[in-house]
């Protein structure tokens, strides 16, 4: 690399904190959200929604609202249905018990049979403005018959509850089993400590800062066109010309900026699907933007699983075995995503960065009358992380074994990568002991003591807590396509089909460019979120860099070796003798060259231009060392973390910045599992008790300590791809919460109440921790 590139690339290029090219527009309000755009003649849609459970829907009469002021159009689910709107696909790779496909209410786009939750849509309805929409709205009158219901898992599994689809009168979707069950029993008769844990994962909401939003309208040439705020633009776009009968060429999603996803946004929603044939219906432009009630009530939820634990461990508290029975909250349509959460994904990083022979699990997908579940920000490794630190740190205290010795000894070691997994899942690298060992000296674990000691004397309880783990991220889809454009006016453009939702991947993007071409980051163009610039997956899984960046490193790097072809025929010389740096071709030894720019005005279009496709070979599995400390108030039970330090193993880093940003944003999120987040529905209404910004306890900035260190280490790149990348948009998350909830059992233990320490479940609220100190 020449002296010249060398500059750019050490002021733009990877490894630097290049300052984000997104927030400028952002910052001077020029974002362009859905709701930002409003196209002339645009119509309103408002959907009325059923209040009940589980309801059969006897009528509606739309017949008042349709003579309302403004009303264009009036739609019932029975009316979607005659149309020919498809319902959407069920889970046909997961299995009953008995072999039977996977058991769920049809989703139809609008309910019209059948509400099975509560703030299903039954009808919507297309007006002038926003308040005549809704005024007509409120004017559907929709006579429902009133079916019991359940929204728990405890009441979804007793005997003779009421079943929410006749496909599974247990209430069993699909179900699924893994390791050896006999094996796993030998491990346990032979143990010296079998630790059981009941652990649980409550509800969560996504609670992005931008709602779902969804605009469509038909284009000039004739072509639905929709944009929206998604992660996964050419899923949607397949989604909705499936339902609605269109040709894929004849429709486009386009995506612009997007206020947070967290997995929320990942495949289509039924409203899209209304959205999308109302305004092929009408051929004018229809937007609905659903408010804070809406997304509460009706996106898809994360986590809710419960689980039986067992740890298998010999006299030296080496693990043996590995025993689980858990339930998953799949909510009233057992989705895909849904599934394959509780079912296949948390399973495949249960045993953690631990060596563990043998295992017996075995996971159920549960209906209940609830909004279903889906991706939320780790998307069952959390789930799965967080029992098996809450199982370490347990057997820690039940066998009398230092917590950090019991890991040290059960840590899978680095002479034995790659490593295969009990579920089959290979692990390319890894050094977790040395990484807990800088996490263990980042906190200053040894200096906790004296820090205890001065807690006591302000009459509060101090509480040390660790997570050492991995996660798998990639989405298992590793092919990825890129375009990349070297125009004449001095611009490269790069288009992916990875998306941006706020965290940064333009920029990240636009750094492998000048790695690349060493032109400086203001000549980089990047092009996200337009299906008819090209399809891929999108982003979910912590997969845009790995997979999205990494294509297109080798998308760059297949252009700047077709301009050295075409630079040699300009400069007749053999391209082995071009040198090239700095946006400039040079035949070796002599003063004659070409710049990039000029040479792609010399070809036909004005440009060099090339579509590239390429694969990574695997998943990467990022891990880290996460120790918290916490206060707590004994009069009260509130708990404070009050220092948070974690070293994360995130492989080479492009972008030292948004990679902290994006670890320190999921680490609140853990801590706000762990502390205060919780979506509660009313067992005995149906209805969601938490559905507003009133009722849910969302993390605020003061969760986070005064002292809160983040690091990564950069010492042991991923082989599976070729920048040595690995996803990180979810590993704080999944190492916060069982950190924090350790650190708060550890905090018991020390304070007198060792067995309450087991009996802890989420979140941990003032009043159950000041429960748990209580004698008695």
């Amino acid at each position: 690399m020449s002296t010249d590139t060398q500059d750019i690339a050490g002021r733009f290029g990877s490894g630097r904190s290049v300052a984000r090219i997104e927030d400028e527009g952002l910052l001077k309000g020029l974002g362009q959200y859905t709701d930002d755009l409003a196209p002339e003649g645009g119509l309103r849609l408002v959907f009325v929604r059923s209040p009940y459970p589980n309801a059969r829907i006897l009528s509606v009469d739309a017949t008042a609202a349709r003579a309302m002021p403004g009303v264009v159009l009036v739609a019932t689910g029975a009316e979607l249905a005659a149309a020919g709107v498809k319902p959407l696909p069920g889970s046909p790779n997961f299995k009953r018990a008995d072999g039977s496909p996977a058991a769920s209410p049809l989703r139809r786009v609008l309910a019209h049979e059948q509400a099975c939750f509560a703030g299903e849509a039954v009808a919507l309805v297309v007006a002038e403005t926003l308040e005549q929409a809704r005024d007509a709205a409120e004017a559907v009158q929709v006579d429902y018959d009133a079916l019991p219901h359940v929204t728990g898992l405890e009441a979804a599994t007793t005997a003779g509850a009421p079943a929410v689809c006749e496909a599974a009168p247990d209430n069993i979707a699909a179900e699924m089993r893994h390791g050896n069950a006999a094996a796993t029993q030998a491990a346990f008769d032979t143990a010296a400590h079998v630790v059981k844990l009941t652990v649980v994962n409550q509800r969560v909401a996504a609670l992005t800062i931008e709602p779902r939003a969804v605009l469509a309208w038909v284009a000039a040439d004739g072509r639905l066109t929709v944009r929206m705020s998604t992660q996964m633009p050419s899923g949607v776009r397949n989604s909705i010309c499936d339902a609605i009968g269109l040709p894929k060429e004849k429709a486009r999603v386009t995506v612009g900026d997007v206020g947070g996803g967290f997995g929320m946004k990942t495949g289509a929603y039924p409203e899209d699907i209304a959205v999308a044939w109302a305004a092929h219906r009408l051929g004018r432009p229809v937007k609905w933007i659903a408010d804070r009630s809406e997304d509460f009530l009706t996106s898809t939820h994360g986590r809710d699983q419960q689980a039986q634990a067992e740890l298998a461990l010999a006299a030296d508290g080496v693990i043996l075995g590995l025993r689980l029975r858990t339930l998953a909250n799949v909510g009233a349509y057992a989705l895909g995503t849904g599934l394959a959460i509780p079912l296949l994904i948390g399973p495949w990083v249960q045993t953690s960065v631990y060596h563990v022979p043998v295992i017996d699990f075995h996971f159920k997908g549960v209906l209940t009358n609830t909004a279903p579940t889906s991706a939320y920000r780790g998307a069952g490794r959390p789930e799965a992380i967080y029992i098996m630190e809450r199982l370490m740190d347990e057997a820690a205290r039940q066998t009398g074994i230092d917590r950090v010795a019991l890991r040290r000894r059960n840590f899978i070691r680095p002479e034995q990568m790659p490593y295969k997994n009990p579920m089959g899942q290979t692990y390319d690298v890894g050094e977790f002991e040395r990484i807990m060992d800088g996490g263990l000296a980042l906190a200053d674990w040894a200096g906790f003591e004296a820090r205890a000691a001065e807690s006591r004397a302000r009459g509060r309880l101090r509480g040390l807590g660790i997570a050492t783990f991995l996660e798998w991220t990639g989405g298992n889809v590793f092919e990825e396509r890129v375009t990349v454009d070297v125009r004449a006016d001095g611009v490269i453009e790069v288009f992916s089909a990875v998306n941006q939702m706020g965290q940064g991947i333009a920029t990240t993007l636009a750094q492998l460019v000048v790695d690349v071409f060493g032109v400086p980051i203001d000549q980089v163009r990047v092009v996200l979120g337009d299906t008819d610039r090209g399809d891929g997956f999108g982003s979910a899984g912590s997969r845009s860099l790995f997979t999205g960046g990494s294509a297109l490193r080798i998308g760059a790097e297949r252009t700047l070796d077709q301009a050295r072809q075409l630079a040699g025929e300009a400069l007749e010389a053999a391209p082995a003798d071009l040198d090239y740096a700095a946006g400039r071709f040079r035949v070796r030894g002599t003063d004659v060259g070409i710049g990039l720019f000029e040479l792609a005005s010399q070809q036909a279009g004005q440009h060099i231009f090339i579509d590239s496709t390429s694969a990574v070979s695997g998943p990467s599995w990022p891990n880290g060392c996460h120790v918290s400390e916490v206060e707590i108030d004994p009069a009260t039970g509130s708990v404070q973390v009050v220092r948070y330090a974690s070293l994360n193993d995130v492989g080479r880093v492009v972008n030292p910045m948004i990679v902290r940003g994006q670890l320190d944003g999921g680490a609140v999120q853990g801590i706000g599992q762990a502390l205060c987040e919780h979506m509660v529905y009313d067992a005995e209404s149906g209805q969601p008790l938490t559905g507003s910004l009133m009722d849910y306890a969302a993390p605020r900035a003061d969760v986070m300590a005064a002292d809160f260190v983040t690091e990564m280490d950069q010492s042991v790149p991923c082989r599976n791809n070729p920048l040595g990348v690995k996803g990180v948009g979810e590993l704080g998350t999944i190492g916060a919460t069982p950190s924090v909830v350790n650190a708060v059992a550890d905090a018991l233990a020390r304070a007198g109440r060792p067995e309450r320490s087991p009996q802890l479940q989420m979140p941990l609220t003032p009043m159950k921790v000041w429960a748990a100190l209580q004698a008695g």
